[in-house]
């Protein structure tokens, strides 16, 4: 299952859509529609800062810190879920965090999560 967010008249709702069947014509399949907090970022590419990056493939299993929050190198920001473990991504720096990433959301490799500037 792939997630995506899809934003429809102006809402953001989080989507898993899923393959079935096993021929190479198979159609995606709506799986699960949630309707994201509106308050949650989705992503903020233009913001300026050091970018921190997703390690791995994972899911966002848990965000420790508040949009805007000032953070101190090697301060835990999130938990990513990898292979049914849990693994802390840290700040590579100093300064206030800008998230790209809300709390449920699959991501993969080199996926933005924050920003600290």
């Amino acid at each position: 299952m792939r997630n995506f967010v899809v934003t429809i008249n102006g809402k953001s709702y989080s989507v898993g859509v899923e393959e079935v069947g096993e021929s190479e014509n198979s159609v995606p399949v709506l799986k699960t529609v949630s309707e994201m907090p509106k308050e949650a970022p989705v992503n903020k590419n233009s913001a300026k800062g050091e970018k921190v990056l997703s390690p791995f493939p994972g899911l966002i299993k848990n965000i420790l810190v508040a949009d805007g929050a000032t953070v101190k190198k090697d301060q835990p920001i999130i938990v990513l879920e990898a292979m049914k473990m849990d693994n802390e991504v840290t700040a590579p720096c100093d300064g206030k965090v800008t998230l790209c990433v809300t709390k449920g959301a699959n991501v993969e490799t080199n996926a933005q999560l924050a920003v600290i500037g």
